[in-house]
C-alpha cells in the first residue's frame, strides 16, 4: 500500500508516539501494545496532524487571546528583530472611549480586528485593509448596570475569540454572545449566572471542536464555580461541570485517573468540605484554558475557596485551587491535582497552564508549564497529572516546598491563619506570586517568559457570615513590597532546567501579559504606561514607548493585509492592581481594593485613566 499527501509527508516518528499515547488515555489500553500497532498508529497519526494544522492559526492572524489552543502567546514573525525593532514606530490608534481596566488582547481574523472594552462591554471590528485601520462595525451589548457593584477587581474583560466566522465574548453581567464576525450581526445569547448573587463573568471564552468553553467569577461572593460548553452554532448549554459539589455534578466518573492519591475517593467535592460549606465555597473558573487537540483534554484552574479566613472551612476544600484536565467533547474529568489545598492565602489556580514537549533526561514528555500564584513554577506530565518539578520563582514563606512523591504542598506552620491574630509577612501575598497576567513561550528560546509581582502582606482572619450577594471574606488584608526587592519583575524561566534564565526588574507590577515571537523579542507593559520590547536572550532593553496610561492589556502580533508585520496593545490602567486609579479609591485606607491600595499609593501620580490601542509597524 502507498501513502500519498501532504498531512503524510508531516507525520514523524513522535506523532505516531503521541497518538499512541493519546489512544493509551482514551481507551486505558498499555502504550507498549498500541506503539506496536503501527499501521493503525499512522491512520490516527494522519487524523491527528491534519487536525494539528487546521487548528493552528496563520502568522496572519491572532484568532484568540493566546493565539494557540497551546497558551504560548508566541508570534511566528521574524521581520521585526532585535538589530531594527529599535526603528518602530506609531501606525495608528483607536480610542474605545471607556475609561477602566483594558485587559483584553485584541484579535485579529481574516483582515479584521477585534476589540472589546471592560464593562460596558462594547465590541469594535477595525478594517486592517484601509488606511488607519477605521472602524466597520460596532456592537453594544448593553449589558445590566448592576454588574458593576460585585465586580471587585474592577470591571474588565479579558478577550474576545475568532471562530468560523464567528467573534464570541462574555458580559459582566454572566451572558455570552456570538456574532457574524464580518458585520456584527446578533446571532445568539446565552445567560446564566446571578449578578445579585455576586456572580460574574470576565473571562475570555475559548472555542474547541464547535463548543465555546466559559467559566463565572464571583469567588469572593461565595459564589459556586462551574464552566460550561455551549454549542457554537446555536448557544445551547452542552454539559457543565462544577467545581464543588458530588463526583456527577463534578463531571467525575469511569474516565477519572488521578495520579496522586490525594486526588482519590468519592465525593470529595463535598467530604472536604464543613456541612454544606461547599455550596458557598468560590472556586470559579474565571481564568485561562488550553487545549491538547490529539489528547482531546483541556486544562483549566479553579479558584480560591471562600471565605479567606480558612478557620471557618476545615479540611481540603476539593475541587479548589487546582488543576482539572477534561475531555472537551463530554466535559468528564481525567485528572485534577490541587496546588493549594485548603488555600488559606487567596492563591486560587486559574492562572494559564502553556502545553509543551520536554525532552526530559527521561525521555520526551507532553507537559504542561504553569507558573501559580502560590509562588511555584510546576511542570506536569499533562497526560497524567504527575508533577515533573514545582520550583519556586519568588520567595516563599508560606510553604516550604513540594513533595513530588505526594503531591502534596507543604505549608509553613507559622504562618497559618488565626482568626483574630495578625499574620505578618505573608509571601507570597493575595495577588499571588503572579496573578492573571499570562505568561509566553518562545520554541526558539524554549523558555517561559513570567510577568509577575513581587509582593508580600499582613492579614488579619475575622470571622464573617455569608449574605448572599455580598463579600464573603472574613480577613482584613494589607499587601506591601517584598523586602530588599522591587514590586515587579519579568522573569525568563527555563521549564527543563527549572530555573530562571534572566529577570528584569520592574517598580510596579507588570499586570499587562507577555508577547514572544520569531524575532526573539519580548513584548510588555508597565503600570505607568510604557511599553517595552526585550531581547528574548538577554532582557536587554531594546525599545519603549510612553502610551497615556498604564498597560494592563496583552500584546499581539499580526501581519496586516499590507504584508507587514504589526505590533499591538490596549493601554487602559485598571484591574486589581490599578483600582486605585480606575475606581478612584482613597490609598489613605490601605485595606482598599483587598489590601492592594496598601502597595500603591504612588500610581495615581504616574498615570490616569485611559482606554486607547496603540498599533506600532516598521517604517
Amino acid at each position: 500500500m502507498r501513502w500519498h499527501g501532504p498531512c503524510l509527508a508531516s507525520v514523524q516518528v513522535q506523532d505516531l508516539e503521541a497518538v499512541a499515547d493519546a489512544l493509551a488515555v482514551m481507551t486505558l489500553l498499555p502504550q507498549s501494545v498500541l506503539r506496536r500497532s503501527r499501521w493503525l498508529l499512522l491512520l490516527f497519526a494522519v487524523v491527528a496532524v491534519a487536525a494539528r494544522a487546521a487548528q493552528t492559526p496563520t502568522d496572519s492572524d491572532w484568532p484568540m487571546p493566546a493565539r494557540d489552543y497551546a497558551s504560548t502567546r508566541y508570534a511566528p514573525l521574524p521581520e521585526i528583530t532585535r538589530a531594527n525593532v529599535g526603528s518602530l514606530k506609531l501606525a495608528f490608534t483607536f480610542s474605545t472611549g471607556v475609561l477602566r481596566g483594558h485587559e483584553a488582547a485584541p484579535i485579529v481574523a481574516a483582515g479584521l480586528m477585534y476589540i472589546v472594552t471592560p464593562y460596558p462591554n462594547i465590541v469594535y471590528a477595525l478594517d486592517l485593509a484601509r488606511p488607519g485601520a477605521p472602524l466597520k462595525w460596532k456592537f453594544e451589548p448593553k449589558p445590566e448596570s448592576f454588574a458593576q457593584g460585585v465586580a471587585l477587581f474592577d470591571v474588565v474583560n479579558r478577550g474576545v475569540v475568532y471562530a468560523d466566522g464567528k467573534v464570541f465574548f462574555n458580559t459582566l453581567d454572566n451572558q455570552t454572545i456570538a456574532l457574524a464576525a464580518d458585520s456584527g450581526k446578533e446571532l445568539w445569547r446565552y445567560r446564566a449566572g446571578n449578578v445579585r448573587a455576586g456572580e460574574t463573568r470576565t473571562m475570555a471564552p475559548l472555542v474547541v471542536k464547535g463548543r465555546v468553553l466559559v467559566g463565572n467569577s464571583g469567588g469572593e461572593f461565595g459564589v459556586r464555580g462551574w464552566l460550561t460548553a455551549l454549542d457554537a452554532t446555536s448557544g445551547k448549554e452542552l454539559w457543565r461541570a462544577y467545581s464543588t459539589g458530588s463526583d456527577k455534578d463534578v463531571l467525575i466518573g469511569d474516565p477519572y485517573q488521578p495520579f496522586y492519591a490525594k486526588e482519590k475517593g468519592v465525593d470529595l467535592g463535598v467530604s472536604t468540605w464543613p456541612r454544606d460549606a461547599w455550596k458557598i465555597g468560590g472556586r470559579s473558573v474565571s481564568g485561562w484554558i488550553s487545549y491538547d487537540p490529539e489528547l482531546d483534554l483541556i486544562y483549566h484552574g479553579t479558584g480560591n475557596p471562600a471565605p479567606w479566613n480558612a478557620e471557618q472551612r476545615p479540611g481540603d476544600n476539593k475541587f479548589t485551587a487546582g488543576l482539572f484536565a477534561r475531555y472537551s467533547t463530554t466535559g468528564h474529568a481525567r485528572w485534577f491535582y490541587q496546588l493549594s489545598p485548603h488555600d488559606e492565602f487567596d492563591y486560587d489556580g486559574a492562572n494559564e497552564s502553556l502545553l509543551i514537549d520536554l525532552a526530559l533526561p527521561s525521555g520526551p514528555r507532553k507537559v504542561l508549564v504553569h507558573p501559580d500564584r502560590n509562588g511555584y513554577v510546576y511542570v506536569i506530565d499533562r497526560v497524567t497529572g504527575e508533577v515533573i518539578s514545582a520550583t519556586p520563582f519568588v520567595h516563599i514563606t508560606t510553604s516550604t516546598g513540594v513533595d513530588r512523591e505526594t503531591g502534596a504542598l507543604h505549608y509553613a506552620r507559622e504562618k497559618r491563619q488565626r482568626t483574630g491574630t495578625v499574620v505578618r509577612d505573608i509571601c507570597p501575598g493575595a495577588a499571588g506570586a503572579k496573578n492573571w497576567q499570562p505568561s509566553a513561550y518562545s520554541p526558539r528560546t524554549r523558555l517561559v517568559y513570567i510577568p509577575h509581582q513581587n509582593l508580600c502582606q499582613d492579614a488579619e482572619a475575622v470571622q464573617t457570615s455569608y449574605i448572599s450577594g455580598t463579600p464573603y471574606i472574613g480577613a482584613i488584608v494589607k499587601m506591601k513590597p517584598e523586602p530588599g526587592v522591587t514590586r515587579c519583575r519579568l522573569t525568563a524561566w527555563d521549564p527543563l532546567a527549572a530555573r530562571a534564565a534572566w529577570t528584569i526588574e520592574e517598580d510596579l507590577p507588570v499586570w499587562s501579559g507577555a508577547l514572544v515571537t520569531a524575532g526573539d523579542l519580548v513584548f510588555y507593559g508597565t503600570m505607568d504606561g510604557w511599553f517595552k520590547a526585550l531581547d528574548a536572550t538577554n532582557g536587554h532593553l531594546l525599545w519603549q514607548f510612553k502610551t497615556g496610561s498604564g498597560i494592563v492589556g496583552q500584546p499581539i502580533a499580526y501581519r496586516g493585509p499590507d504584508g507587514k508585520a504589526y505590533i499591538a496593545v490596549l493601554s487602559g490602567v485598571g484591574g486589581w492592581a490599578g483600582a486605585v486609579v480606575a475606581s478612584d479609591l482613597d490609598t489613605r485606607d490601605g485595606s482598599a481594593a483587598l489590601g492592594f491600595a496598601n502597595v500603591m499609593g504612588d500610581l495615581k501620580q504616574r498615570t490616569a485613566k485611559g482606554g486607547m490601542l496603540y498599533v506600532f509597524a516598521l517604517p
